[in-house]
């Protein structure tokens, strides 16, 4: 073998490697970001973690799929034990659990969950503990906590709600956390805004 070779098979095994790197910092979140969907840790649930339409600088979550969607009558199951009354009738599959959650001083989003199965609401805190696992911890009372992972998953499976939120066939947000809607027709100016033409 020549040295000439040797350098120029060594020089395309370097350029191959800061290609794949560039690759793959460009289409990488950052490792703080809890954006995706995820797989909760007993396999029941699919989680869409993603920005709060009223408040872009907070996280809401979804349910966007489960493992069981309806009771053994085939009835569809709806959130019964909601302390609202206005949400008793509102189906599982596609509700609003992560309320809110607010980047915090350690990195990671602090908020409240809400839990269907008891109807009540629980402090959390969500972060990533590597490119494809979320640490989730909820707390009763700030002091009784437990923190399971959950993994990130880029499939579809049947049944997996897809549509944006808010729209038809995707999740629902609570009304405090939804998008904001357009006025009818379009955006309105205030009337101080619009000034006559001059001919």
């Amino acid at each position: 073998m020549t040295l000439r070779f040797v350098l120029r098979v060594s020089l395309r095994i370097v350029v191959s490697l800061l290609l794949s790197m560039a690759e793959g910092r460009g289409n990488a979140a950052p490792i703080s970001d809890p954006l995706g969907t995820w797989l909760t840790e007993d396999g029941r649930a699919r989680i869409r973690i993603e920005r709060c339409g009223s408040a872009p600088d907070r996280v809401c979550g979804y349910v966007v799929w489960a493992k069981e969607t309806a009771d053994a009558k085939g009835q569809a199951f709806r959130d019964r034990l909601n302390p609202d009354p206005a949400k008793r009738n509102r189906l599982l599959l596609g509700h609003q659990m992560l309320l809110g959650l607010k980047l915090n001083a350690d990195g990671r989003y602090a908020g409240e969950v809400y839990n269907a199965e008891d109807g009540k609401t629980y402090g959390v805190t969500i972060w990533r503990e590597g490119p494809r696992t979320l640490a989730v911890k909820g707390c009763l009372l700030g002091l009784f906590c437990a923190t399971q992972g959950w993994a990130q998953v880029t499939d579809l499976v049947p049944g997996q709600l897809v549509a944006a939120t808010g729209e038809g066939g995707g999740p629902v947000s609570d009304p405090e956390w939804a998008a904001p809607k357009p006025a009818a027709g379009g955006v309105k100016l205030p009337a101080a805004a619009i000034k006559p033409r001059a001919n």
